[in-house]
């Protein structure tokens, strides 16, 4: 006698599966149309959510949400066309973006309520969209919990299942067309753009509102499957990923009508051309720099005194790229000095050295005043008044005409940043693909081992360590010039407004270390959401550290992760796969498969 064995991991709530999915879509149904109703009655409120039959500012990004909603239910029918949005799972995803939906609409109830003086200020349209998401989201907590919703692999989850399957069943799944494919991948790139532009042109609430939307949808796209297909599409594609993610890029300036957001962008590319250099430091490396934003501070102090600034106290004017090299080269000298003494040590005392060698920089800075030492960096008052870039004629602090766009100051130098740091990504792929680049992964695991099998350790830490210095001195010396001014101040180890240490190691290790992609997502992240979340003042440091431990808790391999670090962290999530809800003969096929 055969007995079912029973799921060790029920829904949350005892609903019948066909009943939480017939819940959920009328909860999104609900949402939707209260998003076509007013939500307050005055325009007071950031946004006008006061008219009739098409929504605005946050009723979009509910909308959003309720219809993501309904698509992934809709896919958990096998719906012929829209299969293809649940390849790995078809519940948790479902969880995610209702449960993003309820965040979404109850932030937007509570800021009117909170804005306006009381609940009173909310109209039938926000009650609505607010009971609907809610019905959403308990119906949600009643569907099924499978294999693949606990899996982080959707890879391994398709492996069981194919196992399970007859053997004109294991056939591949049949490709797409390859310019399906890069159509895909430059949608993909387009959507991208167009949140990201959304957002750093919100205000406040709205920002808010949108980043809880975000961050569910992120989550439930990559519970999905769908991430994981789309990396699978730029790995193939590497070229086209390539060219994509520029062209995004540059096209970002077009899509704002206001500098500031311009300045803002420019700003976001240089945290992220040091956060990458750190990456080589830290994420291939394995070397624990507590005090890499002194390197881009040396870089910015370097090309400022050789600006032809008023104030410095040098007197010369360099040409851009001899500025450029003076930069680089300054902190390279300086990476190398701190580095040769200092990278014999390992772990935790590296860590100490490097953050004494920060903050060494910066009273440096400030003694260098005259009073207390050579008049040398104008000590607190820093070296203001940098005249801006001048290149073959062009002029990056006047603006410029281009099919029939005007591109102010900051959008010169948010090109100019785009390409320094498309050079760095090709520095850092380069470089890690390399002989080189594998032997500071050999020394990142097991530096004993390397040095067993004839890798020089000290070398290659040397080189790894220089490298990244020189990166950052690059970044520094466009910073420099974009915002005039240099001051010690800019170069702390800790603050609420990056770029600094604590910040920029964040990045890396938010984003994902040793990718490419990570550092760039993540630091753009960490100084997006403080920018716009100014408001909080001193409780943004506590947010940012409960998002952390939340973030090390959920994801502790990073935003993007490589392959290594998925099997560090998942490797008893692979392999302790419950057998009790796999057929029998699963657990031998996949056994025989590995």
């Amino acid at each position: 006698m055969t007995t079912t064995a029973k799921n060790p991991n029920p829904p949350v709530l005892p609903l019948p599966a066909g009943a939480a999915r017939i819940g959920v879509l009328a909860g999104a149904v609900l949402v939707i149309t209260g998003t076509m109703m007013p939500w307050t009655w005055t325009s007071a409120y950031p946004g006008d959510l006061t008219v009739y039959g098409y929504p605005a500012e946050l009723q979009v990004v509910t909308l959003v949400g309720a219809l993501l909603t309904a698509l992934f239910t809709l896919s958990g029918y096998s719906l012929r066309g829209l299969k293809w949005l649940t390849p790995a799972a078809k519940n948790a995803p479902v969880r995610l973006i209702a449960l993003g939906t309820v965040g979404t609409v109850g932030y937007a109830m509570g800021s009117i309520a909170a804005e306006l003086g009381g609940v009173v200020n909310l109209e039938p349209g926000a009650w609505i969209s607010g009971i609907g998401g809610l019905i959403a989201l308990v119906a949600a907590l009643g569907l099924p919990t499978e294999v693949a919703d606990e899996h982080p692999d959707p890879t391994l989850w398709q492996r069981l299942r194919t196992a399970t399957k007859a053997p004109e069943a294991k056939r591949s799944a049949k490709e797409l067309p390859a310019w399906v494919e890069i159509i895909v991948i430059a949608a993909s790139f387009a959507i991208g753009l167009y949140v990201f532009a959304y957002g750093i042109a919100a205000e406040a609430e709205l920002f808010i509102g949108t980043l809880i939307a975000t961050c569910f949808g992120a989550a439930a796209i990559s519970k999905s499957g769908l991430l994981a297909r789309l990396n699978h599409l730029t790995a193939k594609h590497r070229n086209v990923t390539m060219a994509s993610a520029i062209v995004a890029a540059a096209c970002f300036p077009f899509t704002q009508s206001d500098d500031t957001y311009a300045l803002i962008g420019a700003n976001i590319l240089i945290f992220t051309t040091v956060a990458l250099g750190l990456n080589i430091v830290v994420g291939l490396a394995g070397l624990l720099d507590l005090g890499y934003v002194a390197f881009l501070g040396v870089g910015a102090y370097a090309a400022a005194l050789v600006s032809g600034a008023p104030t410095s106290s040098i007197g010369v004017q360099f040409p851009f790229w001899a500025a450029v090299l003076t930069g680089a080269g300054a902190s390279l000298i300086f990476g190398v000095l701190i580095g040769a003494p200092t990278l014999r040590l390992r772990g935790d005392y590296l860590a100490i050295v490097t953050l004494g060698f920060g903050e060494i920089f910066r009273i440096t800075m400030l003694n260098l005043n005259g009073n207390t030492g050579p008049d040398v960096t104008n000590g607190s008052n820093g070296i203001p008044n940098i005249p801006d870039l001048e290149f073959l004629g062009f002029n990056f602090g006047e603006s410029h005409d281009l099919g029939g766009f005007t591109l102010g100051r900051p959008s010169n130098y948010f090109f100019l940043m785009l390409l320094v740091l498309v050079f760095v990504v090709l520095v850092f792929q380069r470089s890690g693909n390399s002989r080189i680049g594998r032997a500071w992964v050999a020394i990142r695991e097991d530096e004993t081992a390397a040095t067993a099998m004839g890798i020089n350790g000290f070398r290659v830490k040397l080189i790894a360590f220089a490298l990244g210095a020189t990166l950052a001195g690059v970044a520094g010396t466009v910073q420099a010039h974009l915002q005039s001014t240099v001051t010690p101040e800019q170069y702390q180890f800790a603050n609420t407004v990056p770029p600094n240490s604590a910040f920029l190691l964040a990045a890396v290790i938010l984003g994902g270390m040793g990718t490419i992609s990570g550092p760039l997502i993540g630091a753009a992240l960490l100084y997006l959401i403080p920018k716009k979340l100014e408001f909080l003042e001193e409780l943004q440091l506590l947010l940012f550290g409960l998002a952390l431990v939340l973030l090390m808790r959920f994801r502790p391999e990073g935003l993007v992760a490589n392959k290594r670090a998925k099997l560090q962290f998942h490797e008893t999530d692979q392999l302790d796969v419950p057998e009790q809800r796999l057929p029998e003969n699963t657990v031998g096929a996949t056994k025989a498969g590995a």
